[in-house]
């Protein structure tokens, strides 16, 4: 039995890590009952755009699950522009099989909305194994595979919807994100440095319509008003922003007593002098 147990926790430790590539970068899940998944920067990035996605068409964490899981098994969150026959994209989706033209698809926030466009099609999919609802949309050829992927696409589905606060953090170089293998591409969340404009409408354009920035104060800030009663909603975009960090240049993400600073990255979320300015709102420096 110790011998079991010594190679469970062995599969167990390969399961979190394995979709690290060599960088440096890289961002931490805590899930609640203590599983950890690391993923570098760009996994990250594409870990939370789907998240938002889902964010954006009101779907719930079981979806972000199924997604998750869906999307570890077909290019371990990569950004691919190769695959079996026509696939590309995070999804390994066809565009001979009417899932957009390559370039639609290699764009996440629409490879993501279409997977979730043909997921909720599917009958009862909430309460389906993952794998099975899975395969119901992507029609694999080896449909059991996505199950091999679900515990940890739950932690990171219930991180990245806010429901664990403070549970991801990201350590950064400060150099731009560089896909990890030649075939990944970039999230479309990038924006100019110091370009809050361009940080509200990479959040619109992933999040929908909430949460709507506060109107700019200058000094390369944008902060976004959460209202009561909707934290999980706020953690859920402060962790998307420190996921998207260096795309957007941001420098630091304050939230609820919280602060994550790029400069101060390996250090995670801490606590700085209360400021009751800040309160219920969600901050974003840009550098």
């Amino acid at each position: 039995m110790i011998g079991v147990s010594v190679v469970l926790a062995l599969v167990s430790y390969l399961a979190v890590r394995f979709i690290r590539s060599t960088t440096l970068d890289e961002c931490t899940a805590h899930g609640p009952d203590g599983t950890r998944v690391t993923l570098d920067l760009d996994q990250a990035s594409h870990a939370a755009t789907i998240a938002a996605v889902a964010h954006a068409r009101g779907l719930p964490e079981r979806a972000v699950t199924i997604a998750l899981a869906t999307a570890i098994q077909e290019s371990r969150l990569r950004n691919l522009a190769y695959g079996d026959r026509d696939s590309i994209g995070l999804f390994q989706q066809r565009p001979s099989q009417g899932w957009g033209s390559p370039a639609q698809i290699r764009d996440p926030v629409y490879s993501s909305g279409r997977f979730f466009d043909a997921l909720v099609k599917v009958p009862d999919y909430l309460d389906l194994p993952v794998t099975v609802a899975a395969q119901n949309v992507q029609h694999s050829d080896y449909p059991q595979a996505y199950a091999q992927h679900e515990n940890m696409a739950a932690t990171l589905a219930d991180v990245l919807t806010g429901r664990e606060g403070p549970a991801l953090s990201c350590t950064v170089s400060g150099a731009d994100p560089t896909p990890s293998d030649a075939g990944s591409g970039a999230s479309g969340a990038v924006s100019e440095a110091g370009d809050g404009g361009g940080v509200a409408v990479a959040v619109r354009r992933e999040f929908g319509d909430a949460p709507a920035a506060l109107p700019a104060t200058g000094g390369g800030n944008v902060s976004y008003p959460i209202a009561t009663g909707q934290t999980s909603t706020g953690w859920s975009l402060a962790l998307w922003l420190v996921c998207h960090a260096t795309q957007l240049h941001a420098t630091s993400v304050t939230f609820d007593g919280r602060r994550w600073s790029s400069t101060a990255s390996n250090q995670g979320w801490t606590r700085p002098a209360p400021d009751p300015g800040q309160s219920g709102t969600l901050a974003v420096a840009l550098g």
